[in-house]
């Protein structure tokens, strides 16, 4: 099972994420996140991983077209567009940049097939992208995506196994389920995260 840990605002949270099994990292560059950083740190991240893991990008406020050369110039291997994009932004998107994962939420009725986007991968977020609220998975009923799909939304250490359990996904997103405060990643808590889904996955 994929997991990734998002939200990464530090170098030194790379090798933590790395080492404790995690198969993504992601870094946020938009205006409102307590998570975003700049252009110039993503890099340091992004370069901190050096290979080993999918990194991605994280937009959310910014035209798909821009996002993509944003992706090009930070070094990720990924682009998450998050939100409200149309079908139309991540035609703009991929013809740039060629990875592209779409993240939304039950709140904007999305279409929940895998690739109806032309994605690689759908991430189903809580209403509002890291506010560290779970979401009813049940809500879902019978129609769970197929597929590379991803779950998130106010997941932590003691509440993932169970969600993985429920809603079998493909793979999870953390971010403020593993922080001691909105931007600060708690290394302890990575590592017992990713034990976790390590556990559940089995």
């Amino acid at each position: 099972m994929l997991a990734k840990v998002c939200g990464l605002t530090a170098v030194d949270d790379v090798a933590v994420a790395v080492g404790a099994g995690a198969d993504a990292i992601g870094v946020v560059i938009n205006r409102t996140s307590a998570r975003a950083v700049d252009e110039d740190l993503a890099r340091r991240i992004v370069a901190a991983a050096d290979g080993a893991v999918d990194t991605v990008l994280v937009v959310n406020d910014m035209p798909a077209a821009q996002a993509a050369h944003l992706a090009h110039q930070v070094g990720v291997s990924v682009l998450q567009l998050h939100g409200t994009y149309t079908p139309e932004d991540f035609a703009d998107a991929t013809a740039i940049f060629p990875r592209i994962w779409r993240a939304t939420s039950l709140a904007h009725a999305p279409d929940l097939r895998v690739g109806a986007y032309g994605e690689e991968a759908l991430l189903l977020d809580a209403p509002r992208p890291g506010s560290g609220e779970q979401w009813d998975l049940t809500a879902l009923g019978d129609g769970a995506p197929e597929g590379h799909w991803i779950l998130a939304g106010g997941l932590r250490p003691d509440n993932v196994a169970a969600a993985i359990a429920q809603a079998r996904p493909w793979g999870v997103d953390v971010s403020s389920g593993v922080e001691s405060a909105p931007g600060v990643k708690d290394h302890g808590l990575i590592r017992e995260f990713l034990a976790q889904v390590c556990a559940a996955s089995r």
